[in-house]
């Protein structure tokens, strides 16, 4: 086996690109960075439309028959916690052998793959075959860069993934993705005079997390909790919303929810004071052991100018009741791994509209479509439209094949294990690739990264020094 030169340069680059801001549809900045660096190495490079780049090197003087080899990441990151996600830069630390951020997510996925990748290209004494390494657009968004490639963007039909969340896992299958956005129109009213009081309902303290892998971790998407208190006034008491904003990214796990309601003076201001302890009472029982942080406050607030119509919030509150959210359905083939599930990613008052976003997915696209159907149907009968951002399609590789066993040896003959071979309830770009470009093979690794999408994102320090070498052992032996 052949020795890994040092991980420095691979952490030396994702310093860069944290420095870079880059959340999903403003890939701008990013792209010219790797534009640039393909030109400091002297390598040849494509842009498309998209702001998808290609990376090509030439093989290591030797290797030039060998197989092309293409590595893939993606470029834009969920970025939590950001006032200004446009001019933030990420302030990462180690801890206890953890990569963190202070207050924000990481970008670890998928900015560690892509530095690996990356650091690749400038190390000539890492020996290869013929290498092209692509990093698309909007993955966490969309996947617009990967769904728009052209067919003759990528030479290669072996492809190492380098998005892999799970450290002794090879991905050899995700589920499928439909991404949709409702609008339900709303007229904006003067707001009520005379004796009423202004409440903001705060829902925080939620761990949040990735729409997919977290989905059957038992923890509170902050949508349930602000539709129950939503709900307990509207039963008891006339009262107005005048703003709803829950969420933070549309592939997220909605971990904080802010409302502004006004009612009248009296025993309804009781009531919905009251809810605070109700609701913090039920939190705790529900999700007390999964989710601790999240709690709910209501405190008075100033007066707003205005109120959403009733129509629009009695729309809202239908169109969410009927509306599956978590696990819809367990894998009868896949142990312990979810099949089907649908989550509410950001709900948000729009000049015009009440905004949700709907992310569904599925191992079996049949049953993904059937559901975001239903969806969509559900708000069209209350008065919404629905817009498709994204369809992906699941993807499953065939475990028994010779580049999937190669790599399971490599694991075995670098760190002493063999890794598990499974497919992940998150959506990759694979199955845009596969359609793409028939004949391609994808093998996806990575190092262990705990919970992406969240302010909480960390990456284990020694699993990226291990991945580093299988990837290097791997690049050698396909040479």
């Amino acid at each position: 086996m052949r020795q890994a030169p040092s991980t420095e340069a691979v952490f030396s680059i994702f310093r860069q690109l944290n420095a870079i801001p880059r959340p999903s549809h403003h890939e701008e900045r990013v792209a010219d960075f790797l534009c640039q660096y393909a030109e400091k190495l002297h390598l040849e490079y494509q842009r498309d439309a998209q702001n998808c780049v290609v990376i090509r090197k030439a093989a290591t003087p030797g290797h030039e028959q060998a197989t092309p080899i293409v590595l893939l990441n993606h470029m834009d990151m969920v970025c939590v916690g950001m006032s200004d996600p446009l001019s933030m830069p990420i302030e990462a630390y180690t801890e206890n052998g953890w990569m963190k951020a202070r207050g924000t997510s990481l970008g670890a996925d998928n900015g560690i793959g892509l530095s690996m990748a990356l650091a690749v290209l400038a190390d000539d004494s890492i020996v290869h075959g013929p290498l092209e390494v692509i990093t698309t657009t909007n993955e966490e968004d969309g996947m617009s860069g990967a769904a728009n490639l052209s067919p003759d963007f990528l030479k290669g039909r072996k492809v190492i993934n380098l998005d892999s969340e799970d450290y002794d896992t090879i991905t050899t299958g995700a589920a499928g993705a439909t991404l949709q956005f409702h609008r339900i129109p709303i007229e904006r009213q003067p707001a009520p005079g005379g004796k009423h009081r202004w409440y903001h309902i705060s829902i925080d303290g939620g761990l949040g997390g990735h729409s997919g892998v977290d989905i059957n971790k038992g923890r509170c998407s902050a949508v349930i909790p602000a539709w129950a208190i939503l709900a307990a006034i509207y039963n008891e008491y006339d009262f107005d919303v005048a703003s709803i904003n829950i969420g933070e990214a549309n592939a997220s796990i909605a971990s904080k929810a802010d409302i502004v309601v006004c009612v009248p003076s009296g025993e309804a201001a009781e009531f919905v004071k009251s809810q605070q302890e109700t609701m913090n009472e039920w939190l705790r029982d529900e999700y007390g052991a999964n989710d601790p942080g999240i709690h709910c406050t209501i405190t008075k607030c100033q007066p707003q100018d205005t109120i959403i119509n009733r129509e629009a919030f009695e729309a809202l509150m239908s169109c969410l009741e009927q509306t599956p959210q978590g696990v819809v359905k367990m894998s009868e083939v896949m142990k312990d791994t979810v099949e089907t599930s649908n989550n509410v990613g950001r709900i948000s008052t729009e000049d015009d509209n009440l905004f949700v976003s709907t992310h569904t997915r599925s191992f079996v696209d049949a049953d993904m479509t059937a559901l975001a159907n239903d969806i969509a149907a559900t708000f069209a009968k209350f008065g919404a439209t629905s817009e498709l951002i994204m369809s992906a399609p699941a993807w499953a590789e065939n475990q028994q094949s010779d580049f999937l066993r190669m790599t399971s040896d490599v694991f075995n003959d670098v760190l002493g294990w063999r890794p598990r071979m499974v497919a992940m309830h998150f959506v990759l770009e694979a199955g845009f690739f596969v359609q793409k470009y028939p004949g391609i093979e994808i093998a996806s690794i990575g190092p262990r990264i705990v919970e992406p999408h969240s302010t909480s994102e960390r990456v284990e320090l020694s699993t990226i020094e291990d991945i580093w070498r299988v990837l290097i052992e791997m690049l050698s032996r396909l040479a």
